[in-house]
């Protein structure tokens, strides 16, 4: 895992600004490589082969530029596949450029990969970016007057960006109302994202971009779920994501999705190396047992032999890591559980874990909440416009720090425009909102959370379940064999109920946040940080939905004051 970094003009200084600025991102070498036109940058975190080896910008054979953060999981395959291809090394990245050379952006067609890259053809002029099919790894971009700069985080190019430290209206409004923001804006005025699976190609002379392509996994319904071929998927997906020979540690939650992947992995390496949080003072109130899931999850790795690691999160751990859990992120999410996981990252990383595995997107694969019953009995949703009205605007929202928000069908139109109806399934209007689900909540929420905060300490993250094979598999089968009437996440359970215990294959579905509400009740402490960083009284009873609301309040005073943003 790596970071990447450049602009189109000549300008060492700052790329090795930007370098310095990430260089948590790459802490096995860093290089600087520019023409008269670009300027390439890169930090390594090496993972395979020697770092020497491995080291970027990279020149391919035919002279063009390459600079790139992920993983080829299904590098040997293609090995095998492209027999012309002949490696001098154990690096991905040479097989990526050999690829981009030859065949160009259809490349990318035979990836499954995470990645954010940033290739220079030099004959020709152009720069092309792309990100993976998922959003694991994040590229954002802003068009300047030098013509473009992009990187794999947005704190290093803020100074370069004419109007950045300003809330972006668009961003700020989708978010009001969606409660996540998954369009090209950023929160940071006039920087964008690269969206998942899209592909951009810069023209350097013109100064603008001439091309965009975008990959799509799509509803298919041409498969019929078998427990046997479902175990074997996710066996194979967490297979392809063991590659390497670094030490992996395990977000365990206690949840099917990541239970699954735990079960895999002791298969194929003979150990687990897992890590859950645990709050303190436990918070075990009427309205729900925030522990709940650390102890299933305890109970399962003492059973199965796990190297477990319960990791204890107290209000003074979640006050300490609350400022760097912000600047990591870079962006506003609806979770109080931010310094939580930062903290988790970092205790990993003291176990010597270079890289992590996680269960995430299992839930919107696999159909493993309520609101996917609800979607599925929905009988106003019978378009693509309804359904995306539906995911924008038929949530509860979000707090607002501006009173002039765009209204919300302008919203809409740009959410539609954004997001195409080729993942609009008549047939099957579940798989549909799962499927946008994946590229919107998804990327945004967990996948950028767990890149920033992993990347925070040099360790690799890796999502079996975000594969593209297994998430073409899952969209393969229709949704109503997904869940029931009386269960969510029927073919897991199904495919699992001889090799996980009853406590795992029955449990329902529980949130699994940071008792803000209830430890604030608690702890003086805590409720004066609130005070001293929003310059507000508590105006909410304290229970859960009001600690949800009172840390998305907190992040965004943070993150005005971090950044040094101003108001639209």
């Amino acid at each position: 895992m790596c970071g990447i970094y450049g602009i189109t003009s000549v300008d060492r200084e700052f790329i090795k600004n930007y370098i310095d600025v990430c260089k948590h991102r790459g802490p096995d070498g860093s290089d600087i490589w520019n023409d008269n036109k670009v300027t390439l940058g890169h930090n390594l975190l090496s993972i395979m082969g020697e770092p020497s080896k491995a080291r970027q910008p990279w020149l391919t054979d035919k002279g063009n530029v390459l600079v790139y953060n992920g993983e080829i999981f299904n590098y040997y395959e293609l090995l095998k596949k492209y027999s012309a291809f002949k490696p001098k090394t154990q690096c991905d990245t040479e097989l990526l450029a050999w690829g981009l050379d030859n065949f160009g952006i259809k490349f990318l067609e035979s990836l499954d990969s995470m990645h954010g890259f940033a290739y220079y053809d030099v004959a020709n002029q152009k720069l092309i970016l792309s990100r993976d099919h998922a959003g694991v790894k994040p590229v954002f971009y802003a068009e300047i007057k030098e013509g473009i700069v992009f990187g794999s985080e947005i704190k290093g190019m803020l100074d370069k960006v004419p109007g950045a430290r300003k809330l972006d209206k668009l961003a700020h409004s989708t978010f009001h109302y969606a409660s996540v923001n998954p369009l090209r804006n950023t929160f940071f005025n006039n920087i964008k994202k690269l969206l998942p699976g899209e592909t951009i190609v810069y023209d350097i002379f013109n100064k603008k971009i001439t091309n965009t392509y975008r990959e799509y996994i799509k509803s298919t319904r041409d498969r019929k779920f078998n427990s046997v071929e479902f175990k074997q998927q996710v066996q194979d997906a967490v297979k392809r994501c063991s590659i390497g020979d670094k030490k992996i540690g395990l977000f365990l939650s206690g949840g099917m999705d990541s239970s699954m992947i735990a079960n895999e992995l002791k298969n194929i390496n003979g150990e687990v190396n897992s890590f859950t949080n645990n709050f303190y003072p436990d918070p075990n109130t009427k309205e729900e047992d925030y522990n709940s899931d650390a102890k299933y999850a305890g109970q399962l790795a003492k059973a199965a032999g796990y190297n477990h690691q319960d990791v204890q999160i107290t209000p003074d751990i979640y006050q300490a890591y609350w400022d760097k859990s912000i600047y990591s992120l870079e962006q506003i999410i609806r979770s109080p559980s931010t310094p939580a996981n930062i903290y988790t990252n970092e205790v990993m990383r003291k176990h010597n874990i270079k890289i992590t595995m996680a269960g995430d997107l299992g839930d919107e694969l696999l159909c493993g909440y309520p609101r996917h019953r609800r979607v599925a009995a929905d009988q106003k949703i019978k378009t693509w416009k309804d359904l995306c009205r539906y995911f924008v605007l038929g949530g509860k929202p979000a707090i607002k720090v501006n009173k002039n928000l765009i209204p919300k069908e302008e919203v809409l139109d740009e959410f539609i425009k954004t997001f195409s109806d080729v993942m609009w399934d008549e047939q099957d209007k579940l798989n549909s909102f799962c499927l946008l689900e994946l590229v919107t909540v998804c990327p945004e929420d967990f996948l950028n959370r767990n890149d920033k905060f992993g990347m925070a300490y040099s360790m690799e993250g890796r999502y079996p379940l975000a594969s593209k094979t297994f998430m073409q598999y899952c969209m393969a089968i229709p949704s109503t064999e997904k869940f029931s009437k009386f269960q969510l996440k029927n073919m897991s359970r199904k495919a699992y109920k001889d090799h996980l215990p009853d406590y795992i294959i029955n449990k329902t579905k529980t949130g699994w946040t940071a008792p803000m509400a209830y430890w604030m009740e608690r702890n003086p402490k805590l409720k004066d940080f609130y005070v001293a960083t929003t310059g507000k009284e508590m105006m909410h009873k304290l229970n859960q939905k009001a600690g949800k609301r009172a840390s998305v309040d907190m992040m965004w005073a943070t993150w005005f004051k971090l950044f040094g943003v101003k108001n639209y």
